[in-house]
Formats: C-alpha cells, sequence, structure tokens
C-alpha cells in the first residue's frame, strides 16, 4: 500500500519518507509557474474547496480537492498563495499530503489502517538499548509515558525487549489497537497517521499526537533519541540536517492537518 499512496498522475512519491527521493523525482520534469493571484478556501455543498482565482484546485487524479472543514482547506490555500513564481510541491507538504489522501488513501483505506497496524507490531518504542545507562535512561524518560498510555487507554499492553531481536506482541493487544484505529476510518486522519507513522517509525507516537497525549515537538523528540545519542557523540554532517528539517516539516504538516481536520 506504501507504494500506492502516490501522485498517481507524475509519479511523485507523496508519502515517501525521503525528501530527497522525493525532491530527486521532482527535478525530472519543469514546474509549473504561478498562474493565479488569489488563493481561497470556500464552503461548496457541504465540503470546502481551495479556488485560484475563482477555480476549484483538482487532485493529480483529477478529483476535486474537496475537506471536511475550512480550517484544512485554509491550510492548502496558503501553500498555494505562499509560491512566489513557481509551483513547487516539495514546498506544499500539506498538499501533498491531502493529494495522497484523495487518490491513494480514500480507493482503499483498510489497507492503509493495516500497514500502520504493522507498525504496532515491530513499534520503535518497543525495542530498547542495552546500554549505555544513559541512553537507557533516556529512552525511558521518553518512551515509558507513551506505552503506559497505550495500555491505559487503549489497552494495548506491549512488550519490550532489547536490542533488535524481535519480541512477539500479544494478539489482544494488536486487536485492539487495530479496534482503535477503524474508528479513524476517514481518509485524511489515515494519511496523517500513516505518514507520521512512516516518519518516526512509531505508530504510537503518531497515535499520542492525535490523542493530544504528545504535542508534536515531544514526538519528534521521542522517535530521535537514539539518532540524538549519536549526534552528541559523533556529530553530524550538512546532508543529514538538511534530510531531517525536511521530514520535520513532513510531520508537522501532518500534525497541523490532523489539528485542522
Amino acid at each position: 500500500m506504501r507504494d500506492r499512496l502516490k501522485d498517481n498522475e507524475d509519479g511523485i512519491a507523496l508519502s515517501d519518507p525521503d525528501p530527497t527521493r522525493r525532491a530527486q523525482i521532482q527535478m525530472r520534469t519543469p514546474l509549473p509557474r504561478r498562474f493565479y493571484k488569489i488563493a481561497s478556501a470556500i464552503a461548496d455543498e457541504g465540503h470546502f474547496t481551495v479556488q485560484l482565482d475563482g477555480k476549484p484546485v483538482r487532485t493529480p487524479g483529477r478529483n476535486v480537492l474537496a475537506l471536511p472543514s475550512l480550517a484544512a482547506a485554509q491550510l492548502i490555500a496558503d501553500e498555494f498563495a505562499a509560491q512566489v513564481e513557481i509551483i513547487d510541491p516539495v514546498t506544499m507538504p500539506i498538499l501533498r499530503l491531502v493529494n495522497t489522501a484523495i487518490d491513494g488513501v480514500a480507493s482503499d483505506p483498510q489497507a492503509v489502517l493495516e500497514d500502520i497496524l504493522r507498525f504496532c507490531t515491530s513499534d520503535m518504542l518497543c525495542y530498547r538499548a542495552d546500554g549505555p545507562q544513559a541512553l537507557v535512561e533516556r529512552q525511558n524518560a521518553h518512551w515509558d509515558r507513551i506505552l503506559d498510555w497505550a495500555q491505559s487507554t487503549i489497552g494495548a499492553r506491549l512488550n519490550l525487549a532489547e536490542g533488535i531481536m524481535h519480541v512477539e506482541q500479544p494478539r489482544e493487544s494488536i486487536a485492539v489497537l487495530g479496534a482503535w484505529l477503524a474508528r479513524r476510518h476517514d481518509a485524511f486522519r489515515l494519511a496523517c497517521l500513516h505518514l507520521m507513522t512512516s516518519l518516526t517509525g512509531s505508530a504510537l507516537l503518531a497515535l499520542a499526537v492525535e490523542a493530544q497525549e504528545l504535542d508534536a515537538d515531544e514526538a519528534w523528540l521521542a522517535a530521535h533519541i537514539d539518532e540524538d545519542w549519536q549526534i552528541e557523540h559523533w556529530g553530524q554532517d550538512a546532508e543529514a540536517v538538511a534530510r531531517r528539517a525536511l521530514r520535520h516539516r513532513d510531520f508537522i504538516a501532518a500534525v497541523n492537518l490532523l489539528k485542522a481536520l
């Protein structure tokens, strides 16, 4: 299903969490020049559309870009308004995400739900370092509260392991997580959760943000405990910094769209 969450007209991998790969694909096609003066969010027969000079925006699949709230439509209108001479989809993460939801997720939401659930069976938060002690304590401080929340609120008790050896999760826990996800069946919400899960490596972090148990900054920090530990001890290069910044932008876009739905 991850391969299907793409721009189905131009072949742009809209849901690909690697911004470098996405940018490389974008560079193969010349970007269109900005042709409109005004981008606006409009109420239209029970939903909300984005219009450019009064004409509705369509997805790559030629569907009308219709959203469930004015706030969500306004986020995309703002992205169009921010374009200067050219229209660069790389700088429009919410538009890309909405296109994915309408053209991809809406056609098979169950497959997306199941993909998120697969992350639950090997969620990053369940795999702990066996040392050094400072890293173990940092993981515990940021991750234990989310596992406690998942158990107390969702009813999912998950097993922990040290290192990368796979640990089997209780079937009943995966079942209740599946039931929790099934109540979030609309395409936009699932698209947000799927992207957040892919970018962090943790479905539990995505679900905790959606439930307002974590804010976006807390979740992003929790997702990069191991990476930040390595940076503190070994440093990082400019390319890694740029790649992480773009991934963070996509993550924040998903959080903002989720809030606006």
